[in-house]
C-alpha cells in the first residue's frame, strides 16, 4: 500500500518516474524544472529515504566538508551526507512513513530544490575541487 500512495504522490506532483520496483520499494524520479534529476526515492519501513546524488569527491578538501557541514545546519530539513565508499556528496532527507501525508512528502521535495537553487554554484565549484 506504502508503495502505491508514493506513487500517487509523485505522479500528482508532475514528477517523471524514470524507474520503480514494488519489489525493492524503490523509485527514480525527475523533474527537470526544479533542478531535480535521478533522485532515489527507497521506501524502507518504517522509513521513506530521498537520495539526491550531487557530485563526486575528487580531492578530500577541508574547507568543502567544512562548508557543507555548515550548510547542513543552516538547512530545516534534509542534509548533506556522504556514500559510504565516501567518493561522493549526496543530499538525503528522511520521513516516518507510517503516517505519511502528501504535504510531508512534497515537502521533502521543495527542500531539495531549494538547497539546489540557493546552493548550486558552490555545488559546482566543489565539483571541480
Amino acid at each position: 500500500m506504502n508503495f502505491e500512495i508514493v506513487e500517487k504522490y509523485i505522479r500528482d506532483l508532475d514528477y517523471s518516474i524514470v524507474h520503480q520496483s514494488s519489489e525493492t520499494g524503490v523509485f527514480v524520479i525527475e523533474n527537470q524544472d526544479d533542478g531535480i534529476r535521478n533522485l532515489i526515492v527507497g521506501i524502507a519501513p518504517p522509513v521513506i529515504i530521498f537520495e539526491q546524488y550531487l557530485f563526486t569527491i575528487n580531492n578530500d578538501n577541508m574547507e568543502m566538508f567544512k562548508s557543507l557541514l555548515m550548510k547542513n545546519r543552516d538547512m530545516i530539513h534534509g542534509a548533506f551526507a556522504i556514500t559510504e565508499d565516501g567518493s561522493k556528496v549526496i543530499f538525503r532527507y528522511t520521513l516516518q512513513i507510517h503516517n505519511l501525508d502528501f504535504n510531508e512528502f512534497e515537502a521533502a521535495l521543495n527542500s531539495l530544490s531549494l538547497m539546489i537553487s540557493e546552493y548550486y554554484e558552490q555545488l559546482i565549484e566543489f565539483s571541480k575541487l
